[in-house]
Protein backbone atom coordinates (compact mmCIF):
# COMPACT_ATOMS: atom_id res chain seq x y z
CA UNK A 1 0.00 0.00 0.00
CA UNK A 2 1.29 3.40 -0.51
CA UNK A 3 -0.69 5.42 2.31
CA UNK A 4 1.15 7.08 4.97
CA UNK A 5 1.79 4.28 8.34
CA UNK A 6 -0.56 6.60 10.30
CA UNK A 7 -3.41 5.66 7.87
CA UNK A 8 -2.41 2.43 7.23
CA UNK A 9 -3.95 0.90 10.30
CA UNK A 10 -7.35 2.65 9.47
CA UNK A 11 -7.33 1.65 5.88
CA UNK A 12 -6.53 -2.09 6.77
CA UNK A 13 -8.65 -2.40 9.87
CA UNK A 14 -12.34 -3.89 9.82
CA UNK A 15 -13.65 -2.17 12.36
CA UNK A 16 -16.01 0.37 11.08
CA UNK A 17 -17.68 -2.73 9.00
CA UNK A 18 -18.22 -4.87 12.15
CA UNK A 19 -19.47 -1.82 13.96
CA UNK A 20 -22.01 -1.56 11.42
CA UNK A 21 -23.14 -5.44 11.03
CA UNK A 22 -23.32 -5.37 15.28
CA UNK A 23 -25.91 -2.29 14.87
CA UNK A 24 -27.70 -3.88 12.05
CA UNK A 25 -28.29 -6.76 14.29
CA UNK A 26 -29.23 -5.17 17.69
CA UNK A 27 -31.67 -3.12 15.68
CA UNK A 28 -33.27 -5.95 14.18
CA UNK A 29 -33.06 -7.92 17.06
CA UNK A 30 -35.26 -5.66 18.90
CA UNK A 31 -38.00 -5.80 16.39
CA UNK A 32 -38.05 -9.82 16.79
CA UNK A 33 -40.08 -11.06 14.00
CA UNK A 34 -40.42 -8.84 10.73
CA UNK A 35 -43.98 -9.23 8.91
CA UNK A 36 -42.04 -9.53 5.73
CA UNK A 37 -38.92 -9.32 3.99
CA UNK A 38 -39.44 -5.74 3.00
CA UNK A 39 -39.73 -4.43 6.17
CA UNK A 40 -36.60 -5.98 7.16
CA UNK A 41 -35.05 -4.09 3.97
CA UNK A 42 -36.83 -0.66 5.04
CA UNK A 43 -35.76 -1.16 8.28
CA UNK A 44 -31.70 -1.76 7.66
CA UNK A 45 -31.74 0.88 4.34
CA UNK A 46 -33.56 3.62 6.66
CA UNK A 47 -30.36 3.04 9.27
CA UNK A 48 -27.95 2.89 6.67
CA UNK A 49 -29.09 6.03 5.32
CA UNK A 50 -28.87 7.58 8.89
CA UNK A 51 -25.30 5.98 8.93
CA UNK A 52 -24.01 7.39 5.62
CA UNK A 53 -25.40 11.12 6.45
CA UNK A 54 -23.96 10.72 9.74
CA UNK A 55 -20.52 9.50 9.01
CA UNK A 56 -20.18 12.24 5.71
CA UNK A 57 -21.11 15.11 7.75
CA UNK A 58 -19.28 14.48 11.23
CA UNK A 59 -16.56 11.85 11.32
CA UNK A 60 -13.02 12.57 9.38
CA UNK A 61 -12.05 8.50 9.12
CA UNK A 62 -8.59 9.42 7.25
CA UNK A 63 -6.97 13.42 7.32
CA UNK A 64 -7.99 15.11 3.93
CA UNK A 65 -4.30 16.57 3.63
CA UNK A 66 -2.73 13.13 4.24
CA UNK A 67 -4.69 11.41 1.32
CA UNK A 68 -3.63 14.88 -0.53
CA UNK A 69 0.27 14.31 0.34
CA UNK A 70 -0.04 10.45 -0.73
CA UNK A 71 -1.52 11.64 -3.93
CA UNK A 72 0.99 14.37 -4.42
CA UNK A 73 3.60 11.77 -3.54
CA UNK A 74 2.20 9.22 -6.28
CA UNK A 75 1.79 12.30 -8.60
CA UNK A 76 5.51 12.74 -8.55
CA UNK A 77 6.90 9.19 -8.54
CA UNK A 78 5.10 8.43 -11.36
CA UNK A 79 6.18 11.71 -13.53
Amino acid sequence: YSFAPIDFRKIASTNMLERLNREIRRRTTVVGIFPSMDSYIRLVVTYLIEYSEDWSTSRCYINPNTLQQVKEKRQKSVA
